[in-house]
């Protein structure tokens, strides 16, 4: 398979083109050359916000495209009309977030979207960004294009932040202000799967939109958690905390306290997907453990300091603010008020 990805350097892009050289697929990488593309990428260099940023890919043709572009969508439409007839197949990372807020308990693929237009230029919202992009590739490829609908992804390479700070926090030691319920459900992706499940898709030529996210009962707050206490070998103690307590205190969700949402209909909005359709189609999540230990063994092999995108929130909570609220909350003695301590998250006789 002759392979074209837009990207390719960075968590999601590095991931599929990964996953495509192991394969043993010709890959070719279009990106502004910021990062090193993995060995065996074929590099070109363009940057599509700029004119004449795809001029690289002016002759050319692939088996396939994967695009994983996370901006405005003008950019995806500019890629479509360039390369479809010279692409067997395009495949883009789209996002959950196209959904309409709130959404249905585990909505499939059918829920309402977002209004979006696909000549979106410059400063463009998230969901309306991904959105667009899809519309972008309905002109131009009708229903042959594929667009995984991916929610939380996590696993090495990331560079947002969130399992990086768990590990990173867990790691420190010490009593950890771990957000309830210990057993509220998670659905995300590991990057490699996601990887997998897009390079099967195009091979396939899947079209339309997929919900592109671990199947419910796969994880939950209190796995991650634990999984981090042992992949890093801490002697942290994860003191669970009544969610109405930690909001109360005026704690960010998802940036203070990253991967969390309390109860309600955002953590439903985030982590209630039906995901038959793509399950159907070869969806295979590996467990908790494995990608928690692979990020932390990557973390270990760049120094711990992970990096965070310049567009996307800061995440992460303060060590002193951290201390404040378990003193508040009766974290430093008989844990009054918490569901349990210890690297299990369990009282101990």
């Amino acid at each position: 398979m002759r392979l074209l990805l837009l990207g390719g350097t960075k968590f999601v892009g590095r991931a599929i083109a990964e996953e495509a050289v192991a394969r043993g697929w010709e890959v070719t990488a279009l990106n502004r050359g910021t990062q090193p593309a993995p060995e065996g990428v074929t590099v070109l260099r363009g940057d599509r916000t700029a004119e004449g940023g795809l001029d690289a890919l002016a002759a050319g043709e692939w088996d396939s495209v994967v695009d994983t572009w996370s901006w405005a969508p003008a950019a995806v439409r500019a890629s479509a009309r360039l390369l479809k007839d010279r692409v067997g197949h395009y495949a883009y990372v789209s996002s959950c977030s196209v959904y309409d807020y709130p959404k249905p308990a585990a909505a499939d693929e059918s829920a309402a979207v977002v209004e979006a237009t696909p000549d979106a230029a410059g400063e463009v919202p998230y969901a309306e960004a991904k959105r667009g992009a899809e519309l972008a590739l309905e002109e131009e490829f009708g229903g042959s294009a594929v667009y995984a609908r991916a929610g939380l992804i996590l696993g090495p390479y990331e560079n947002i932040g969130r399992l990086p700070y768990w590990l990173n926090r867990i790691a420190r030691g010490g009593p950890v202000l771990a957000p309830g319920p210990r057993g509220l459900p998670l659905q995300y992706i590991d990057a490699r799967d996601l990887a997998a499940w897009m390079l099967d898709a195009t091979a396939a030529r899947l079209g339309g939109a997929y919900n592109l996210v671990s199947p419910p009962g796969h994880a939950t707050i209190g796995a991650v958690l634990e999984e981090c206490v042992r992949a890093t070998g801490s002697d942290a103690g994860l003191r669970w905390t009544d969610p109405e307590r930690i909001v109360a205190a005026g704690v960010e969700p998802w940036t203070e306290l990253p991967i969390w949402v309390p109860p309600g209909d955002l953590h439903d909005y985030l982590h209630d997907a039906n995901v038959d359709r793509a399950v159907a189609t070869g969806l295979r999540c590996r467990p908790v453990a494995e990608t928690v230990r692979d990020t932390w063994a990557w973390l270990e092999s760049i120094g711990g300091s992970a990096p965070q995108r310049s567009d996307r929130p800061f995440v992460w909570l303060d060590a002193e603010r951290e201390a404040e609220l378990l003193r508040s909350f009766g974290g430093f003695g008989g844990f009054g008020g918490f569901e349990g301590s210890g690297g299990s998250g369990s009282l101990g006789s």
